[in-house]
Parts: C-alpha cells; structure tokens; sequence
C-alpha cells in the first residue's frame, strides 16, 4: 500500500512542475522555446543537488543515495556546478 505522504509529496511536486512549466509557455507566447527539456534539467538540477547535499550535511555518500546516483556522478555534478 502505498505511503500516503510519499503519495502527497510526489503529487505536490508533479504539481508545482506542472504549473511552472505551464507559465514559463505562457510567458514566452507565440516564441516557441527550443531545448525545453535540455533547459528545464539545467535549471533544476543544480538547486536538487544543493538541497540534498544540505539535508545531509554535505555527505555525499548519503546524498548520492537519495538522489539515485554513484557518488562519482555526484561529485562529477559538484565540480560542473561550483558547489
């Protein structure tokens, strides 16, 4: 059975992409924007990443494992970011 707050969370963030995605398209009007995946990724992953590495005290053992990645890819996206 599903976890009724891991449910809530994912809807609440599917949610807030959606409605930011929504409003970015809205806002660009008839200039269609090129690369919006490419653009979306660039522009959250940096703050993911931070945000995970704070929760975890800057532990990048533990970061990568919440975020699903090796800790080398971890540290390949410090370094590409500045963090």
């Amino acid at each position: 059975m599903p976890d009724s707050d891991t449910e809530a969370s994912s809807t609440c963030l599917k949610d807030v992409v959606s409605r930011a995605v929504a409003q970015y398209l809205e806002d660009m009007g008839n200039t269609p924007p090129d690369n919006l995946y490419e653009r979306i990724m660039r522009e959250v992953e940096m703050p993911l990443i931070r945000t995970v590495l704070e929760h975890t005290g800057g532990n990048q053992s533990r970061a990568a494992g919440i975020l699903g990645m090796t800790r080398s890819t971890l540290r390949n996206r410090i370094r590409r970011y500045g963090l």
